[in-house]
């Protein structure tokens, strides 16, 4: 069941990372945004596209919940709170980011239990 469930997520945050990956290259990049939030988008998007394809190889491990839970959670506070930095310029969520990147390497770590 969480075999299935992860394989979807993948497809939605993948379709999500290329959707934000085009509004990156072609409306934020060219907007009048500072440098550094550019940069805070730039690579919210490549941990993101990188981390929904980390999600297809979730269902072939043998923690499949474990692993897919610890990925999906660690996406959504790295790459949202940088994210959100960078299209609102308010540093509010960016505590978040260190446990979200924590989170990425204990997932990747459970995908080989």
């Amino acid at each position: 069941m969480a075999s299935g469930t992860f394989k979807r997520l993948a497809g939605l945050s993948g379709a999500l990372a290329v959707g934000l990956g085009a509004y990156g290259a072609h409306g934020f990049r060219r907007s009048d945004r500072d440098e550094y939030l550019k940069e805070l988008f730039e690579t919210a998007n490549k941990y993101h596209f990188l981390h929904s394809l980390a999600l297809l190889g979730v269902p072939h491990c043998r923690k499949p919940l474990l692993a897919g839970t610890l990925l999906t959670s660690g996406m959504a506070m790295f790459c949202g709170s940088l994210y959100y930095q960078a299209i609102t310029a308010d540093p509010t969520l960016t505590k978040a980011a260190p446990l979200g990147g924590t989170l990425l390497i204990v997932g990747w770590a459970a995908m080989a239990l």
